[in-house]
């Protein structure tokens, strides 16, 4: 799908330091005096929000199936009401997760048929894929650690605490999966190490983005 503005996501799993990585290039992309969009999933919409409070607020377990499904909603709402009019604006839109983490969770992690958690995704995005991927891709025990860490001092309530619970073996798998799909579309994907210094993955970051940046005055 063609647009006016330019989409950058990032992805990876539980600690791997995506929302500092985006903070610090949404700043850098405003300082350049860019429109920027910053959005987080679930989140965005009334519906996003809705989820995300209620994946705060219980512990209950679901089924895979549903949750492909809540996610699916969530993000359809997002691409339709705040994503594509804001790259039809010509802004510069910055998601703190995207599709790519239904693949990886829901397809590699939760082992749903893959055709079934394509289908969603395909409904739910309406062909509005990135311009650009980041993974920033971690050992899953310490990104766990990490994250849990994190979780302790500060009540920020993270929806991720879902998925902090489950057993090591399904956060590899995510793992696994995410390199697989960046493996297929080195094009889309700039894939980092995590536990490189926060300072060499924003140069990183920013040299590939401002490459895009100039198909996009």
């Amino acid at each position: 799908m063609t647009h006016a503005g330019l989409f950058i996501s990032f992805e990876g799993g539980e600690g791997a330091g995506k929302s500092t990585q985006v903070g610090l290039l949404v700043r850098r992309l405003q300082t350049a005096g860019r429109d920027v969009c910053l959005v987080h999933e679930p989140g965005g919409t009334a519906l996003g929000e809705y989820l995300r409070t209620w994946l705060k607020a219980t512990d209950r377990p679901l089924t895979a199936e549903a949750e492909l499904l809540l996610f699916a909603a969530a993000r359809a709402e997002l691409v339709r009401r705040v994503v594509l009019p804001a790259l039809e604006a010509g802004a510069v839109v910055v998601a703190d997760r995207f599709a790519d983490s239904t693949t990886a969770y829901q397809g590699h992690g939760r082992r749903l048929p893959m055709r079934q958690v394509m289908s969603a995704n395909r409904l739910a995005i309406a062909g509005c894929w990135p311009d650009l991927t980041v993974l920033l891709d971690a050992d899953p025990a310490i990104g766990l650690a990490r994250s849990q860490a994190r979780d302790a001092a500060s009540d920020t309530g993270q929806d991720s605490r879902r998925f902090e619970s489950a057993e090591l073996a399904f956060h590899r798998r995510v793992r696994r999966g995410f390199l697989r799909i960046a493996e297929r579309e080195p094009k889309r994907w700039l894939a980092l190490d995590a536990a490189a210094p926060t300072e060499q993955t924003a140069a990183a970051v920013w040299r590939r983005v401002a490459a895009l940046l100039s198909a996009h005055p």
